[in-house]
C-alpha cells in the first residue's frame, strides 16, 4: 500500500482544520433523527404496493445488512474519527485512489439528493400554495439551509436537533396510535386481526425483490453521524453511542412501522401509493386532518434531509481536501466552517433542481441513474477496509477498538454476501439495471483518475 502519511500531512497543515462543535445532545437526535429519512415516508408505498405484506421481511433483512454496515463503520470511526468517514477509511486501508473514488462518488449522490429533496419539499408547499412557482421555493430552501451551513457547526446541530424531535415525536405517535387500534383498544376503531394480511408474497418473489431494493435505499443517509462526530464534543463517545442503538432504532421505526401500516390498510389499496402509507394508515382510523399533518411531518423529513446533505457534502470535500483529492479552494475554513464547500455543494444541488427543470427528459434521469447504486459502492468499500483495518489495529492499537464489530471476520463477510446478492438482484430487474451500470460506469472512472493522482503523486 502506497505510503501516504507524508503527502496528508502537508495537506492537513495546509487547510485550516474543523471546529468540534457540536454538543452530544446533537449527536444522540442526529443519530436518532436520521433513522428516520425522508425515503421511509415517501418510498415506502411503492414497495409495500409491490412485496404486500412480506414488505416486513423486506425491511427486516435490510435492516439487519444496514446494521452490519452501521457497526463496521463504527469500529473505524470510533478508532479514527473523521470527516471524510468511509473514504478516510478506504484511504487508510487500499491507499488514495480508494478515498478519491468513495470520496467523490458519495459527494455528488448527496448534493444530488440536495436537489430532489428541495424538489420534494417544494411540491408539498405549492400543494399549499397554489399559482407559486415551484423553483422559487426551492431556491428558498437552499438559501436557508446554506445560509445555515455557513455560519458555525452548533446553527447545523440546533437545526438536526429540533427536526429529528419533530421527527421522533410524529412517528413515536404514529406507532402508538396503530398499536392501540391493531389491539382494539382505540376508540372508534376494531381490531383488524389478520384480515389485511392475506398472502404473504401475493406478487411471489418478485414483488419481495422489488420491495427489498426500495427498502434498501430507504436506509440512505445514516452514515451522515460518523461525519458529524468528527465535529463532536467527544467524537469516540458519540460514534459509539449512535452504533450502539442502531439496532433497536431501526426495529423500532422502520420494521415497526412496516409491521403496523400492512396490518391497518389492506396493502393492495390505491391510496397506500397515492397518499403514502401513513396518510392512508391515519385515514384508515379517521384521524382528523391526518394528511395535513403527516404533509407536515413529511416536508420537515425533507428539510432535514436536505439539511444533513448539504452538512455531510461540505464535509466530505473538506476531508478530500485535507488528503489532497480536491482544489484547494474548497478547503478554506472560516468560522469554524468550510464555507467554499458549502456553497459549491449548494451550487451543484441547484444545477440538479435547474436541470429536472430544464432537461427532464435526458439529462436529469442520466444524473439520477448515475447516483441510483452509489450507496452500495460505499458500503462495499465500508465492508473491504474494514477486513483490512480491523487486522490492523489489533495490531497496531488495540486499545482504540472501543467498537467491535460482532463475529468478526464471518458477519462481515456475510455482509459483503448480502451487497453482492442486491448488486445481481439490481442487474436482473429493468427498473434499477441501468442504475447499475451508470453507478460502476461513474465509478470505474473515478477509480482510473484517483489511481492515476495517485501515480502522479508519488512520483513527483
Amino acid at each position: 500500500m502506497p505510503n501516504t502519511a507524508k503527502a496528508e500531512t502537508s495537506h492537513e497543515d495546509a487547510v485550516a482544520p474543523l471546529t468540534h462543535g457540536l454538543k452530544q445532545r446533537h449527536l444522540s437526535m442526529i443519530a436518532l433523527g436520521g433513522v428516520i429519512g425522508a425515503g421511509l415516508f415517501v418510498g415506502s408505498g411503492a414497495g409495500i404496493a409491490a412485496a404486500g405484506p412480506s414488505i416486513v421481511l423486506a425491511y427486516t433483512v435490510s435492516g439487519l445488512l444496514v446494521m452490519l454496515v452501521m457497526r463496521m463503520l463504527g469500529e473505524m470511526s470510533a478508532a479514527h474519527p473523521s470527516s471524510g468517514s468511509f473514504s478516510a477509511h478506504a484511504e487508510r486501508a487500499f491507499g488514495p485512489w480508494a478515498g478519491f473514488t468513495v470520496g467523490w462518488a458519495f459527494w455528488v449522490l448527496l448534493c444530488t439528493a440536495v436537489g430532489l429533496e428541495g424538489i420534494g419539499a417544494a411540491k408539498i408547499v405549492t400543494g399549499w400554495l397554489p399559482g407559486t412557482p415551484e423553483w422559487a421555493w426551492v431556491a428558498l430552501f437552499m438559501l436557508l439551509f446554506c445560509g445555515a451551513n455557513l455560519a458555525a457547526v452548533k446553527n447545523f446541530g440546533e437545526f438536526e436537533f429540533w427536526f429529528a424531535a419533530l421527527k421522533v415525536g410524529a412517528i413515536t405517535l404514529f406507532l402508538l396510535l396503530g398499536v392501540l387500534a391493531i389491539v382494539g383498544v382505540l376508540p372508534g376503531t376494531d381490531a383488524p386481526g389478520t384480515s389485511n394480511l392475506g398472502s404473504l408474497l401475493p406478487h411471489g418473489s418478485e414483488g419481495l425483490v422489488v420491495g427489498l431494493l426500495a427498502s434498501v435505499f430507504s436506509y440512505g443517509g445514516l452514515e451522515t453521524v460518523t461525519i458529524a462526530a468528527a465535529e463532536s464534543e467527544d467524537p469516540v463517545k458519540g460514534v459509539a453511542s449512535a452504533v450502539r442503538t442502531a439496532m433497536w432504532r431501526i426495529a423500532l421505526f422502520y420494521i415497526g412501522s412496516m409491521a403496523v401500516i400492512v396490518t391497518l390498510v389492506p396493502w393492495d389499496s390505491a391510496a397506500v401509493v397515492e397518499k403514502g402509507p401513513y396518510v392512508a394508515a391515519l385515514d384508515h382510523l379517521g384521524i382528523p386532518g391526518a394528511g395535513q399533518v403527516m404533509n407536515v411531518v413529511v416536508l420537515v423529513a425533507l428539510l432535514s434531509a436536505m439539511n444533513a446533505n448539504i452538512y455531510g457534502a461540505s464535509r466530505m470535500v473538506h476531508s478530500l481536501v485535507e488528503r489532497g483529492h480536491a482544489p484547494r479552494a474548497l478547503g478554506r475554513v472560516s468560522g469554524g466552517a468550510p464555507r467554499v464547500a458549502v456553497l459549491a455543494s449548494c451550487v451543484f444541488g441547484f444545477v440538479c433542481v435547474v436541470l429536472s427543470y430544464w432537461r427532464p427528459d435526458d439529462v436529469f434521469p442520466w444524473l439520477l441513474n448515475m447516483i441510483g447504486a452509489v450507496i452500495l459502492v460505499a458500503w462495499i468499500f465500508i465492508a473491504l477496509s474494514q477486513l483490512r483495518l480491523r487486522r490492523r489495529l489489533e495490531r497496531e492499537s488495540p486499545e482504540k477498538l472501543v467498537v467491535r464489530m460482532w463475529a468478526f471476520p464471518v458477519l462481515t463477510w456475510v455482509a459483503l454476501a448480502g451487497m453482492l446478492a442486491i448488486l445481481v438482484l439490481m442487474a436482473r430487474e429493468p427498473g434499477t439495471r441501468v442504475q447499475l451500470y451508470w453507478s460502476g460506469g461513474m465509478t470505474a472512472f473515478l477509480a482510473a483518475v484517483g489511481y492515476a493522482w495517485q501515480r502522479k503523486r508519488s512520483t513527483t
